[in-house]
């Protein structure tokens, strides 16, 4: 079981991190997760921290602690808040003697971002998308937006780092068409960043996104790979043509019903201000052409 990263062998990067400091055994109750931390906490469940559980139990203590800052409110979690839920479970399911170990640190927010960032860099639940608006935030919060520094700072190329930043920039339609955001992947951003730059392609997937955004509504959710094959597959439909604007008017008058036609949806549209026997020759105009069974 593995219950924390060994940073033995960051210290070159985490000069901030020094062996066995101040270190308690507290209730978790008296612990908050850091309004920054990359975890989505209400996701975990006994299920998602069942090896963390077991573990616990067999061990019959927690081996390596969580890292915390000291607050007013008490202890401000960095690294650690699936040790802090699952010793919470625990103590609400038959052990109420468990307790959360603690290491204090006197950490700025930089440096608790780069501290939680390397313990949960390839946690498989956390999710590429929370993981890319973290670090959307952080490169604005802390390193004045230049990727090269924030790269740098976490020791990663910065085509890396863009590829979780374009993760972050997809549109709200793209978003809104996977049942959760969490279900976006890395991967499928940078396929599909050229396609929405591009001016036929990238309407007929925000369309299709549109739609699935609609059906996952429905209660019966989509898998993120059908998903990303839907938005592909959008991108090669052949680009239709405009279908032309038809105006149907009244011998000697400008104004009349322009007819727009949408796969099988009939639009019309008149001004406010034409004759009452204007419109009526234009739809009669409109109905010969239409429906020439009802016209009469």
């Amino acid at each position: 079981m593995n219950q924390h990263t060994d940073f033995s062998t960051r210290r070159s990067v985490f000069p901030f991190l020094k062996p066995r400091e101040t270190r308690h055994l507290v209730d978790p109750a008296l612990c908050h997760l850091w309004s920054r931390h990359n975890r989505d906490y209400d996701r975990l469940t006994a299920e998602t921290c069942a090896d963390l559980i077991e573990g616990l139990k067999a061990q019959g203590r927690q081996e390596f602690p969580a890292i915390v800052r000291e607050t007013r409110k008490g202890y401000e979690i960095i690294t650690g808040a699936r040790r802090h839920w699952a010793v919470t479970w625990l103590r609400a399911n038959g052990h109420p003697d468990f307790r959360y170990l603690i290491e204090v640190r006197p950490l700025t927010d930089e440096q608790a971002f780069r501290l939680a960032d390397i313990e949960n860099r390839h946690r498989q639940d956390i999710s590429d998308y929370e993981r890319a608006k973290d670090y959307t935030q952080a490169l604005e919060d802390y390193y004045g937006g230049r990727q090269k520094d924030m790269a740098a700072a976490l020791e990663v190329s910065k085509d890396w780092l863009s590829r979780y930043l374009d993760l972050a920039k997809l549109p709200k339609d793209i978003v809104s068409a996977y049942a959760h955001p969490g279900d976006i992947k890395v991967n499928h951003a940078r396929i599909l960043k050229p396609l929405l730059a591009n001016a036929s392609k990238g309407p007929a997937i925000l369309e299709v996104a549109q739609r699935l955004a609609e059906q996952q509504k429905t209660g019966d959710p989509l898998e993120s790979a059908k998903v990303f094959s839907c938005l592909k597959n959008a991108a090669k439909q052949p680009a239709q043509r405009a279908r032309p604007i038809k105006v149907y008017t009244r011998t000697g008058e400008t104004e009349g019903i322009a007819f727009r036609k949408s796969r099988n949806l009939i639009r019309l549209e008149f001004s406010d201000e034409i004759s009452r026997a204007a419109l009526s020759e234009s739809f009669r105009q409109f109905m010969e052409e239409h429906f020439p069974s009802r016209a009469r």
